[in-house]
């Protein structure tokens, strides 16, 4: 396809923005979406680096796809921004699991069209985690087992974290600097998920989902072939719970 000059520019122009802040302004969303030249030239370039665009009705975002990305944050990376001093992948894993468990909690079931809420206090969302990791301990050590294998996730360790972030025994641990508390490490959470503009912090102990993570939970958390099935798994241990109270 032959694209002109000037939208090759305009497109570069965006493109750049996009990849020096990760976000551009209204002006650029509106181009994405009138002009088709434009829209495909930008997801080109995105591609070439594997990323992908998401547009909400604000802004344009450039969000990595994949691991090869260069714009992909790591493991390591959120270690040293966010995670205490000897942090190992045991917090990452739990990170992105209260990650999961927010998004989800934002939605009545699995491959929800939208929200269904419209905030979620720390309190519950420490509560929502607890019940699944309460769930994940019911499980047999061999289905755990196998679900570590099925998802690259290291479930045991997950559990092991939480537990020992007992809320209880805060005062006494404090003392040994062995750990922090669920509500401080809840906190980091948050924090992260601030400053990569995925909630809005609306005082009260409150929670609001952006634009940015609707769309995002949208097109990728919500499809199995970005979320391994993650999602599934978690609403699935939701499901039996229900069926067993019945």
């Amino acid at each position: 396809m032959n694209y002109s000059e000037e939208k090759v520019i305009k497109a570069f122009q965006i493109y750049a923005k996009l990849a020096r802040t990760a976000v551009t302004d209204q002006e650029a969303v509106q181009l994405y979406r009138a002009d088709d030249d434009i829209r495909s030239l930008l997801d080109l370039y995105a591609k070439e680096v594997d990323a992908v665009i998401v547009n909400t009705s604000e802004h344009l975002y450039l969000i990595p796809e994949t691991k090869l990305s260069v714009f992909h944050v790591s493991n390591d990376w959120i270690k040293r921004h966010y995670l205490r001093s000897g942090a190992t992948n045991g917090d990452i894993y739990l990170l992105y699991f209260a990650t999961i468990i927010l998004f989800g909690t934002f939605y009545n079931s699995y491959q929800s069209g939208r929200p269904t809420r419209d905030f979620l206090r720390v309190e519950e969302w420490m509560h929502q985690i607890q019940e699944r990791i309460e769930q994940l301990q019911a499980l047999d050590e061999e289905v755990l087992k196998q679900k570590e294998s099925e998802f690259s996730y290291n479930w045991r360790q997950i559990v092991d974290k939480w537990v020992d972030m007992n809320d209880i025994k805060e005062s006494v641990k404090r003392q040994t600097g062995n750990t922090i508390s669920r509500y401080s490490f809840l906190d980091t959470v948050k924090r992260f998920l601030l400053d990569q503009d995925l909630v809005m912090d609306q005082g009260n102990e409150e929670i609001a989902l952006t634009e940015k993570a609707k769309t995002i939970i949208q097109r990728y958390f919500m499809e199995v072939e970005y979320n391994k099935g993650i999602f599934t798994f978690i609403y699935e241990m939701e499901g039996e719970k229900t069926d067993a109270s019945d």
